[in-house]
């Protein structure tokens, strides 16, 4: 039997193992709240904020996020290519996503705004307009992605293959254009 909860704040609270499963939460706000050890399981979210939360190394398989922000939020390693595809909506603002996986999802017009993007995995996932905003994307892997539209121009620190990206009228800043030239060995002064 799962649950329904509807505007409900969450503040200050550690989530263990099952706390939250097989439950919908509509318009609920999560502040600095600690899911790290969260194993979530037919979970949806709707309409909800998560605010300085901790999902660190959190198992989210089968998780809904349907018009979801995440402010503020630390979720290292964490696998989103296992969450419910129907309606994946979500947004994130200042948040360290470091070494985190979204091989193969649709992820169009997303906003990632100022965030840490270290070794994330975006291997063949659909960024078609999508907005990094004065991210760090050291090391991350766009192979097979497809980023037409997507902008970039005031991210950094990214290496993206163009004949492995279709990356067609997406926006880079000059300074930052070196990261689609590497694998030349081009010395750009």
């Amino acid at each position: 039997m799962s649950a329904y909860l509807f505007e409900k704040i969450y503040e200050n609270q550690i989530f263990e193992k099952e706390i939250l499963n097989h439950a919908e939460y509509e318009s609920c706000r999560f502040i600095n709240c600690n899911f790290e050890a969260s194993h979530f399981i037919a979970v949806t979210f709707i309409e909800c904020v998560f605010e300085n939360c901790n999902f660190n190394k959190s198992n989210i398989n089968h998780v809904a996020f349907r018009n979801v922000l995440f402010e503020k939020c630390k979720m290292k390693d964490i696998n989103f290519a296992m969450v419910d595809k129907l309606i994946f909506a979500i947004e994130f603002r200042n948040c360290i996503l470091d070494f985190s996986k979204f091989y193969a999802l649709q992820m169009k017009r997303t906003p990632f705004i100022n965030c840490s993007l270290i070794a994330v995995d975006f291997m063949a996932t659909d960024l078609t307009e999508a907005l990094f905003e004065t991210c760090d994307l050291y090391r991350a892997e766009f192979e097979k992605a497809i980023a037409v539209k997507a902008n970039f121009k005031t991210s950094y620190n990214y290496t993206i293959d163009p004949t492995k990206t279709k990356i067609k009228k997406a926006v880079f800043g000059l300074e930052q254009v070196k990261g689609l030239l590497y694998k030349y060995e081009l010395e750009i002064r």
